[in-house]
């Protein structure tokens, strides 16, 4: 689908770039070293394990399914939880269209796929270091929740949108999306931060964000989509 080209390009061009660094081998010692019981075959770095997780990788469910485990368990670590959300990524777009992108509710698809990502960075976060034989599953289970939480939440915000004056309204306490985007406050990306900020949390509608911004919502989205992915993942 065109609508999800952009930021998922972007995500494999991040991939690419790191999934054979020498950062992506010290991942791959410390995840094999971590989970020895787990069988990772010829992988070298973290570019390998992925392969491994690919559809016709000829590697069997539950090998998959115990790499997937003992990568959440591990999520502590940057490049481990980049590599699991990379690997997620199929299923986060899955989650998407179950949900229709957000029809009659979102303007632009895209945008509801920025925000699934987003949402899935946050929830590995919260979820590192649990112990699940399901982790793949109940990763994405939780994720449509959320995408469907969000989602109820801008469409009752649109109900009300004429009232908006600020950025101001009380977020959910202990997020750490919110912790990242306060320290983003004040500095070179206040701005992009603040625009996030009120999407995510307060529902703000792309196209209300745009003329607030004074700026297109096809480039507000991008610029937006790109903060996501460089500071926010």
């Amino acid at each position: 689908m065109t609508y999800t080209t952009d930021i998922l390009q972007q995500l494999r061009r991040d991939w690419q770039y790191r999934a054979n660094s020498p950062d992506s081998r010290r991942a791959f010692e410390h995840l094999h070293q971590q989970h020895p019981e787990v069988d990772l075959h010829t992988a070298t770095d973290m570019g390998g394990v992925l392969t491994l997780l690919e559809a016709r990788s000829g590697c069997d469910v539950l090998t998959k399914a115990k790499i997937l485990q003992a990568l959440l368990i591990e999520a502590d670590d940057e490049l481990l939880r980049r590599a699991l959300l990379q690997t997620l990524l199929p299923g986060v777009v899955s989650a998407c269209r179950q949900l229709r992108f957000g029809e009659g509710i979102i303007d632009d698809p895209s945008e509801t796929l920025g925000v699934a990502i987003a949402l899935c960075a946050e929830l590995l976060v919260d979820w590192a270091g649990q112990s699940r034989p399901y982790a793949g599953p109940d990763i994405l289970s939780a994720l449509r929740g959320r995408l469907r939480r969000w989602l109820l939440k801008e469409k009752e915000a649109q109900r009300h949108l004429a009232g908006y004056d600020g950025f101001d309204a009380t977020a959910p306490e202990n997020s750490q999306l919110l912790t990242r985007l306060e320290q983003l406050r004040g500095g070179d990306f206040d701005r992009l931060a603040r625009l996030t900020y009120a999407r995510v949390f307060e529902g703000v509608s792309l196209r209300d964000l745009a003329n607030a911004d004074h700026t297109s919502t096809r480039q507000l989205a991008s610029e937006l989509q790109l903060f996501a992915l460089q500071q926010l993942l």
